[in-house]
């Protein structure tokens, strides 16, 4: 976000409250949120980043600070646009531009699911790094070519007009292009139990990474058996005194990750448990799990934050009446990243293929912009 705000010339101030208490207060005074960011433009309060992804997508932004929007009608018709900031999205940009494509990537956030990584350890070149900081360099690589970036864009919809691609955006702009590749990638789920929507921003966060620091020194739990809940649990374990781990069957998660969780004596774990009810009143108090065997046992346990990390699910919404998707909502690709409608290739984790790594989804994103560039070869 910092680095789009820059791009575009916006002056902005930061305040860090995971290291100033009298900060943190003061932010969960204003804006009754316990996350970051919280973000106020001219004094008016707007909300986290997903509400200022909108504000900026409605135009919003451009509005209150006087900005003149660019020409964003869809008159210019380029090679490919890529729908997604992700691994999958950055690799493809920069594929594409080395072949001499017109290339503009949209996009909500750059980074993608990385972002919300705190240890990287498989990804070639790095012993360790974090999913921030590889995704840094990913941007940083992307932004030395001559590659049309829209950050804070929401694409809702993509059209077909004859052999051109229209895309959409929440604030009515439209893009046009001879190629299109949908890198979209996942979004996070949601547990659906009472109590989760009412403290979202005050207790119940979907991103350990983020939010970890203002729980400092209370207890808190992890909803989630896979990888990223076992991550999320071994990074909340030096700064807080209990972390509850909750998963409704065995383990799930890579077995280097299951073997740090169960050396971890910090970690209790609630195996073939599951989160029924959050409760608290300014902010999460506890949380009751049940037993999914034995009868249904119910257990009150006081936290003051729970992390949500249930699984996935595809960002498809933009092509779903346009391409075809499997029971799971993901986009279905051929070995060369090709969709069922030519000059439309997708890549990484919005597809069926199966092993959801970045470092698979950039392999994924290079080949679906070579074929797209093989397209528009065969096409002229």
């Amino acid at each position: 976000m910092k680095a789009h705000l820059r791009e575009r010339g916006i002056d902005f101030n930061t305040v860090d409250v995971a290291d100033d208490t009298g900060a943190l207060a003061e932010m969960k005074e204003l804006t009754g949120k316990s996350y970051v960011p919280q973000i106020f433009v001219g004094g008016e309060y707007i909300g986290g980043y997903d509400e200022f992804t909108l504000y900026e997508a409605r135009g919003e932004l451009d509005r209150a600070l006087g900005i003149e929007a660019a020409d964003r009608d869809g008159s210019v018709i380029h090679d490919l646009i890529i729908v997604g900031g992700g691994p999958a999205g950055l690799t493809a940009a920069v594929y594409a531009a080395r072949k001499n494509m017109d290339t503009l990537l949209i996009a909500e956030m750059l980074g993608g699911q990385p972002m919300e990584t705190a240890e990287v350890e498989n990804y070639m070149g790095y012993q360790f790094v974090t999913g921030p900081e590889l995704m840094e360099r990913f941007e940083e690589q992307t932004r030395r070519y001559r590659i049309g970036i829209r950050e804070g864009e929401q694409v809702t919809r993509v059209e077909m007009e004859g052999k051109i691609k229209l895309v959409v955006t929440a604030a009515g702009e439209r893009y046009r292009a001879r190629t299109l590749i949908i890198a979209t990638g996942k979004r996070a789920k949601f547990l659906g139990v009472p109590g989760e929507r009412e403290y979202a921003g005050r207790g119940v966060s979907y991103c350990a990474t983020c939010d970890g620091p203002l729980f400092q020194g209370q207890p808190v739990m992890v909803a989630g058996g896979g990888n990223s809940g076992l991550q999320a649990a071994l990074e909340l374990a030096p700064t807080c005194p209990a972390v509850h781990l909750v998963s409704l069957t065995d383990l799930t998660g890579d077995e280097i990750l299951r073997d740090k969780v169960l050396a971890d004596g910090r970690i209790t774990r609630h195996i073939r448990w599951k989160p029924v009810e959050i409760r608290g009143n300014s902010g999460v108090e506890s949380v009751v799990i049940e037993a999914v065997q034995d009868g249904g046992e119910r257990r009150e346990i006081e936290v003051r934050a729970i992390f949500v990390e249930v699984g996935m699910s595809p960002n498809s919404g933009c092509v779903v009446d346009l391409l075809d998707l499997n029971a799971a909502g993901e986009i279905i690709i051929d070995q060369e990243g090709r969709t069922g409608l030519p000059g439309v290739f997708a890549a990484g984790d919005v597809t069926q293929v199966r092993d959801k790594q970045i470092v698979v989804a950039a392999g994924e994103g290079a080949k679906a912009a070579l074929s797209a560039h093989e397209h528009l070869l065969n096409s002229k």
